[in-house]
């Protein structure tokens, strides 16, 4: 019995190598780089080869001790390491039918996404609070750890909050739905509460550092602008808070591309004061302007319907027609619309 627990171990951690799409910075020790060097490297949040091969120079002259000499010879080496060049449209085709999808929980919501949240890729979700926005979060953070065979991920979550609106209670009751053990579901959630906005950038920085070490499915953000509104105000800090609010975004996307996990942000609405919102079905518009329009990959907008009912519409997105579904939030998560 303990040998065969002991080879289904050594099962699990063989596939989770298989599984890793990422190389781990002490690699580049391989190529000719000091220790000394990949230590200063992983200190400044560079946890991967790709991390760094992703990086701009002038970024990498940042850090302490790194010369232009040493950036040029560790770029080059990333480079070297991973693959940046061009590659066929068949191959790219081939690399994305390898994106897992997470369910939502809700058959109707999942067929509108074309299967589930897309892994490798930043989904945003918006609307008026009591939209939902919160409970997907929750939803997802347990459907992450299914097997891939139930629509999961086979990983864990890692869930930085904003606004204190996190429930570990949530996550029991959803877990029951799936018949898992809600110790372990908790335990697959790293949890975080963000309390400025540099505070929400360097939690980035560790979450490189879990993923590196662990299998990670789900990066959720909620809400990821919502510091934004208190720490920047006024229009004279726009352009202070734009470019924070692209770094960061930035740095989730790196994080999608590197670790293949699917990042959920949420976002906030603001009434809209031009001429034309009176003549517009929607007066309400996410916040964050063109830097996050152009970082999200797929939008959904989400209102409410009636009763426990939500809409949630496919916004924007680069391969999702523009449509929209109706779901239910309930005791146990997201499900089918219920009828009114």
């Amino acid at each position: 019995m303990e040998h065969a627990q002991q080879e289904h171990n050594v099962q699990i951690e063989e596939e989770e190598e298989e599984a890793a799409t990422h190389m781990l910075t002490e690699k580049l020790e391989e190529c000719g780089i000091q220790a000394a060097d990949v230590k200063k490297l992983k200190d400044a949040g560079y946890y991967t080869v790709e991390s760094i091969a992703f990086t701009p120079k002038k970024t990498l002259l940042t850090i302490k001790g790194i010369s232009e000499a040493k950036a040029d010879k560790i770029i080059t080496e990333a480079s070297r390491l991973v693959p940046m060049g061009f590659t066929t449209a068949t191959e790219f085709h081939q690399r994305r039918s390898g994106m897992l999808q997470l369910t939502t929980g809700s058959g109707e919501l999942d067929k509108l996404l074309g299967g589930g949240i897309e892994t490798g890729a930043i989904t945003e979700l918006f609307g008026e609070f009591r939209t939902g926005k919160s409970q997907i979060c929750h939803m997802l953070a347990v459907t992450c750890q299914l097997p891939v065979s139930m629509s999961g991920g086979e990983g864990k979550c890692l869930y930085i909050d904003t606004e204190g609106t996190f429930r570990p209670e949530r996550l029991l009751a959803i877990s029951e739905r799936y018949n898992l053990n809600g110790e372990e579901v908790l335990d697959n959630v790293a949890y975080a509460r963000a309390y400025n906005t540099d505070h929400q950038m360097q939690l980035l920085v560790q979450a490189a550092a879990m993923m590196s070490e662990s299998r990670f499915a789900l990066l959720i953000v909620d809400s990821a602008t919502s510091l934004y509104r208190t720490d920047f105000s006024g229009r004279g800090e726009l352009s202070a808070r734009q470019m924070h609010m692209a770094r960061f975004l930035r740095n989730l996307q790196r994080l999608a591309d590197e670790f293949g996990v699917a990042v959920v942000i949420t976002n906030q609405v603001v009434a809209q004061v031009d001429g034309m919102a009176m003549f517009s079905a929607d007066s309400k518009k996410p916040i964050g302007g063109n830097i996050m329009a152009h970082s999200s990959t797929t939008r959904l907008s989400l209102r409410k319907a009636r009763g426990e009912n939500r809409v949630c519409k496919v916004y924007d997105s680069p391969c999702l027609p523009e449509s929209e579904a109706q779901f239910s939030i309930g005791a146990h998560g997201i499900a089918d619309a219920t009828e009114a």
